[in-house]
């Protein structure tokens, strides 16, 4: 092989074996990387903790700043009377001695100026007679030891020396003193200057303590109030993996001890509707299979030559499917009435009247059970619905209490009119109800367990067609009873409003139902 054909080969070799270049990074990471935090990504605690922080931080500040303001425009002003009041004194001293002298300018007579400045610290002080002599200057130096040169370090700012005149007993100004404060324009001297700056850095101090402070009683609060509501969120995880049994606990008169006290309301509702769905699934399997087994054994039993074909097999064989039809309708009529698939008739209806063609169809049916039925009612009680599914809610009302009243027992039926409201009651003297099964007996398929063992059990729907009906009419069902004393079931619907009527229709008329001449009450 030539060197020339082996370049080639080496130079494809070393980008095989070579590394890859550093590729830039994907756009995921790099979103990572460059992600910038966000207030919603800190917890509640940390979001608490810092705004507690920041409201001191503020607080502190704004008051830094206003005590600044005023503390500097006090403070000078306070230094500058100082600085006057010593300059005035200073000048009466020398006024006094200048008159026990003779009117000699004299080191005795200056001696109070030499005296101020010797005991007030950074302070120049300067005297001048009413010719412009200076008898008196702290501040004079000597700059040349050979010429002589004599230099003040007076400040040439008129604004920053303090001025007082001397004045004798006659009023006569005979000169002037004049102090002034080293390196400071406004009359301020050092200790006075570390005593303002002192008190900025302890205010600076307290800033940050209060800072800390208010961070910690951020935190301590924040914490406090997050507990509960962890014990909420533990909850609800804990519901949502099925343990339903999951409460928070949570007593109090706060907002957030109310929230877990409805929170445990909800669970225990929840987990009491579980349990009804479960005895509903039960209760429709035993429902749906007491007639189906009836079917199939007696027609297994004909198939096999064991029973004939005859009348009363094939009755049987009727009766069951008409049990099977009655469950299936009213199963359908109630989720009807849930959906509001069927529209509601709305028209007047005389509940009397109504209520009274009931009584009269079931008056034979009750008669063969073994019972007695009595019915009472006013005059004039009118309300607007469904007539339809008035007299299913009542005829259901009656079925339930024949159904669970022994025999010789009474049933009795009554309308009254309120201020407000028709009632219709339907009260037995059956087996009776407790108060925790009062709260129980609207839903699917519950039935009094000392009803399950009666051959005359029902479908266990009925009375939740009966609160879906008067749910629709804008009333409601009060239950009342006492174990072994029978039940009462009253009805509650708006009475017809004529005014009301006429508001909603313009014509002010209503289709009117069951409006006949008052039948007598009786049984």
């Amino acid at each position: 092989m030539t060197e020339a054909e082996a370049k080639p080969r080496i130079l494809e070799t070393a980008e095989e074996v070579a590394p890859p270049a550093a590729s830039s990074p994907s756009p995921a990471r790099k979103t990572k990387k460059h992600r910038r935090l966000r207030w919603s990504d800190f917890s509640y605690t940390t979001r608490v903790t810092l705004a507690f922080a920041l409201i001191a931080a503020m607080t502190a500040l704004v008051a830094i700043g206003v005590v600044s303001f005023v503390w500097e425009q006090h403070f000078r002003t306070y230094t500058a009377d100082n600085m006057k009041t010593v300059c005035q004194t200073t000048a009466d001293r020398i006024a006094m001695l200048y008159e026990q002298s003779g009117s000699l300018w004299d080191p005795e007579t200056t001696k109070p100026a030499a005296q101020a400045a010797e005991l007030t610290s950074g302070v120049g002080v300067k005297v001048i007679d009413d010719e412009g002599e200076v008898p008196f200057d702290s501040s004079v130096v000597i700059e040349e030891q050979q010429s002589g040169t004599m230099r003040s370090f007076e400040p040439p700012d008129r604004s920053q020396v303090a001025v007082a005149p001397i004045e004798i007993h006659n009023g006569q100004v005979v000169g002037y003193v004049r102090l002034w404060v080293y390196g400071s324009e406004a009359l301020m001297r050092q200790p006075d200057q570390e005593f303002r700056d002192n008190s900025y850095q302890a205010m600076f101090i307290a800033a940050a303590v209060a800072i800390v402070l208010a961070s910690c009683i951020g935190f301590l609060f924040a914490r406090n109030l997050v507990a509960p509501i962890n014990r909420i969120m533990g909850a609800a995880r804990a519901i949502g993996k099925g343990d339903l049994s999951a409460r928070t606990n949570l007593h109090g008169e706060d907002e957030v001890a109310r929230l877990g006290e409805t929170f445990d309301a909800m669970a225990e509702s929840v987990e009491k509707d579980r349990d009804l769905e479960r005895r509903l699934t039960t209760d429709v399997a035993h429902e749906l299979r007491t007639p189906l087994m009836a079917i199939q054994a007696t027609v297994e039993a004909m198939v096999d030559g064991v029973y004939e074909a005859d009348e009363e097999r094939l009755v049987t064989v009727n009766s069951e499917i008409q049990r099977l039809s009655r469950l299936v309708n009213a199963l359908l009529k109630l989720s009807r009435l849930e959906n509001r698939a069927d529209p509601m008739k709305e028209e007047v209806v005389n509940v009397g009247e109504l209520i009274a063609g009931i009584v009269a169809t079931h008056e034979m049916f009750v008669s063969d059970s073994g019972l007695t039925l009595e019915y009472q009612a006013q005059p004039d009680v009118e309300v607007v619905g469904d007539a339809d599914m008035i007299r299913q809610a009542t005829a259901n009302l009656i079925s339930n209490a024949v159904r669970y009243t022994p025999e010789g027992g009474h049933i009795q039926v009554s309308v009254r009119k309120g201020d407000i409201m028709a009632s219709i009651a339907v009260k037995d003297t059956g087996i009776g109800l407790s108060k925790e099964e009062a709260r129980m007996v609207f839903s699917r398929f519950w039935r009094a367990d000392a009803g399950r063992t009666r051959e005359s059990g029902g479908l266990g729907v009925g009375l939740a067609v009966v609160k879906e009906i008067v749910d629709r009419h804008g009333g409601w069902v009060q239950v009342e009873g006492e174990k072994g004393k029978g039940a009462c079931f009253t009805i509650h619907i708006p009475l017809f409003d004529p005014e009301a009527a006429s508001a909603r229709d313009r014509k002010g008329t209503l289709p009117r139902v069951g409006h006949k001449k008052p039948a007598k009450s009786g049984k």
